[in-house]
């Protein structure tokens, strides 16, 4: 039986453009939803704030509020302060305790072997 690699059926062909297009559909689609996504969050975010700005009916300053360089190095020092205390002080000392077991029949392997002869 020859096999002709270049011979190829209409259906084929049909199937591999309909397969490589929904592929394809399927990947911008996702692309169209990772790019709105975080602009659709952003929008919602905002039209919160400014529902809740207009209700408290306070003035914003400025979107980019900045916080000063020794209100962040305070916040720094009681991090590493409150991480640091959470661990306990160990001895760095290993112990291994040799546990000594009796003997018993009902665990050896030997009792299990069955002595049978067979023909040879």
């Amino acid at each position: 039986m020859n096999m002709n690699l270049l011979v190829v059926d209409s259906m084929t062909w049909t199937i591999t453009v309909l397969g490589w297009f929904i592929v394809f559909a399927a990947l911008v689609f996702l692309i169209g939803v990772f790019y709105m996504v975080p602009k659709i969050l952003h929008w919602g975010t905002q039209r919160r704030i400014e529902r809740k700005n207009r209700l408290e009916k306070v003035e914003r300053k400025d979107n980019n509020q900045e916080i000063s360089g020794e209100t962040n190095a305070a916040i720094a020092m009681a991090l590493h302060l409150f991480f640091n205390e959470m661990h306990d002080e160990e001895s760095n000392v290993i112990t291994i305790k040799e546990v000594k077991r009796r003997y018993s029949p009902w665990s050896s392997k030997i009792y299990g072997m069955n002595n049978t002869n067979f023909p040879r």
